[in-house]
């Protein structure tokens, strides 16, 4: 057992940057899409370098959430180690020094923060008050039942916030009640998910758990989904936009009641990103909802 540790550990050395790649949970960048709403709700007036700072503000928030990634695994990585699947990941499996990972992360994070300051001081503010709040999350927020899905959901505004503030546009408040009510959506499932799939054990990875049932989460998602779906069809037709943007509506209901099905019958909903690439009607519902958007937005604007 110990030659086995032995190994997997000299094969951490020679691959750090591979794992240290794969801590920083790069398959999990996709959140960090939201960070385009605002320049696809402004398709009309975009242009090249509003495309650039987009992306500029896409991989800051790629790499301060990976810093966060990075640093919710070390102080994690004991209870981990008790997850039929987080027991996987790098630090967790001693694959990757802990402490290695830590500084690394830590350079990353300042590197990211100090030329974002430098470029747009107020994005630069809203990605560090970002990275305070998920470290807050990782410290303490996560032991406290329902704060620690509103925490996660608060993360979500902010990116699409700082989205809007790197290319000097404004989103409605609609828009950020979609967002955060969106993100409820998919971390309460994700709760869920938790729950059943940790069973008798769900306490150990995640002590918050003990304050949550199925039949408890079912009625907050029974609140969520029908909130999200009213509060964006208000949006379309109050967002000072075309009405037509009223046609994705059915899209964004299909999407959620997917998920929905995804989650309550086939049992998944852990990785809400991982689950937008593997379930072919939900991919193609959000690229589709995407291509409609995006052409109205161009067409009737």
């Amino acid at each position: 057992m110990e030659a086995h540790v032995d190994i997997r550990r000299q094969q951490g050395r020679k691959n750090y940057f591979l794992l240290m790649l794969e801590e920083m949970r790069w398959k999990q960048w996709t959140k960090n899409l939201l960070v385009f709403a605002a320049l696809v709700f402004s398709i009309d007036k975009s242009n090249s370098v509003m495309v650039v700072q987009s992306v500029f503000g896409f991989v800051c928030y790629c790499l301060i959430s990976s810093c966060v990634y990075v640093l919710n695994d070390y102080l994690d990585r004991h209870a981990d180690r008790q997850h039929p699947i987080k027991k996987f990941r790098p630090i967790a499996s001693g694959q990757l020094n802990p402490i290695g990972a830590i500084v690394t992360a830590g350079g990353i994070f300042l590197i990211t923060i100090m030329v974002s300051l430098y470029l747009n001081l107020l994005f630069g503010v809203l990605l560090l008050v970002y990275f305070i709040i998920n470290v807050c999350y990782s410290l303490k927020v996560k032991h406290i039942v329902i704060l620690d899905i509103m925490c996660i959901a608060a993360g979500f505004v902010l990116r699409a916030i700082g989205g809007a503030i790197i290319i000097n546009v404004y989103l409605t408040p609609w828009f950020l009640v979609c967002t955060m009510l969106l993100a409820l959506f998919l971390a309460v499932n994700k709760r869920r998910h938790e729950l059943i799939l940790l069973d008798n054990n769900s306490t150990i990875h995640r002590k918050v758990l003990q304050n949550y049932t199925v039949p408890m989460i079912d009625q907050m998602n029974n609140v969520v989904t029908s909130a999200t779906i009213v509060s964006y069809a208000l949006f379309t037709f109050t967002s000072g936009r075309t009405l037509h943007l009223m046609w994705t509506i059915p899209f964004v209901m299909y999407g959620m009641f997917r998920y929905l099905y995804l989650v309550h019958i086939k049992n998944e909903g852990g990785a809400p990103d991982k689950l937008l690439f593997t379930d072919k009607p939900l991919l193609v519902t959000v690229i589709m909802y995407a291509c409609l958007t995006i052409s109205v937005l161009y067409m009737f604007e």
